[in-house]
């Protein structure tokens, strides 16, 4: 005896249901939602006095003529951060924003390679370090202030590449080849002032550092987790190795990526005028 058909007003049905979880499994596109409104004057007056800093060492900054923004995260409770080296090496005076003209001034370490160690007086909590290097697939996620406005970006991960540096002692390095699958609703056009911004993992963990781009071809460039852990020893900065951070995923980036920011875990950063 034979087994009974399913009747055929069923088996259509199944079938593009089964064709649609097949898809969003696969996505390879993930925007993330436009970032919030901006905060009306007054409220934002308010909030810009409650930083993790000194307030006595908050102070009006002036942006160096030519200096463009960039991106700084916390590796250190008290007050140390990662930045991009050019931060370092072509900056006599590092800043990071807290708000509308107003910063803290940083010691800046000199570049350690393709990063700068920076140091405030006090700080946010440290993002954690991911354990081992990601593998070739991974999806990772970019919290920073691209064009200096807040934006983010969801990544994958194609592979290692050799990058040419000038002006260096050490001119080539290895870097981890990122490749865009979706950014902020609003945000368009090359990502400058993303560099010096963390690429963290689904766990929150930084694996990485983003030190360029290839706008064309939808590419950014990170350092490798050894690069970060080797410039941290090397300024003898202690982080947590390992531990969960905040989750991230391609329905949530956005919103961590706000959470980052305003925790002041991820910091614009500029060359203040001395």
């Amino acid at each position: 005896m034979q087994p009974a058909r399913p009747p055929t007003w069923l088996v259509y049905p199944a079938l593009v249901l089964a064709l649609l979880i097949l898809a969003l499994s696969q996505r390879t596109h993930a925007d993330a939602p436009a970032p919030p409104p901006a905060l009306p004057a007054t409220e934002g007056a308010v909030l810009a006095q409650t930083t993790p800093f000194d307030v006595l060492s908050v102070t009006r900054v002036r942006r160096r003529f030519g200096g463009e923004t960039g991106t700084a995260f916390s590796v250190g409770d008290g007050g140390v951060w990662l930045a991009g080296g050019e931060l370092a090496s072509d900056c006599p005076h590092a800043a990071l924003l807290v708000g509308a003209g107003q910063g803290v001034v940083a010691k800046a370490d000199p570049a350690l390679g393709l990063l700068a160690v920076l140091t405030t007086p006090g700080g946010a909590p440290a993002l954690p370090l991911a354990a081992a290097e990601p593998r070739p697939g991974s999806l990772a996620y970019v919290a920073g202030f691209p064009h200096g406005r807040p934006g983010e970006v969801a990544l994958r991960l194609l592979g290692r590449e050799t990058l040419t540096l000038r002006a260096r002692s050490d001119p080539r390095a290895p870097v981890l080849v990122w490749a865009e699958i979706g950014r902020t609703e609003t945000l368009a056009g090359p990502l400058s002032g993303l560099a010096g911004a963390p690429v963290l993992d689904g766990e929150g963990r930084v694996v990485g550092v983003v030190v360029g781009e290839a706008p064309r071809r939808g590419r950014l460039y990170a350092t490798t987790l050894q690069a970060v852990t080797q410039a941290l020893a090397a300024a003898k900065v202690n982080t947590a190795t390992g531990a969960a951070g905040q989750p991230i995923t391609a329905d949530n980036y956005g919103l961590a990526a706000d959470d980052l920011r305003r925790s002041f875990r991820v910091t614009p950063t500029v060359c203040a005028r001395g």
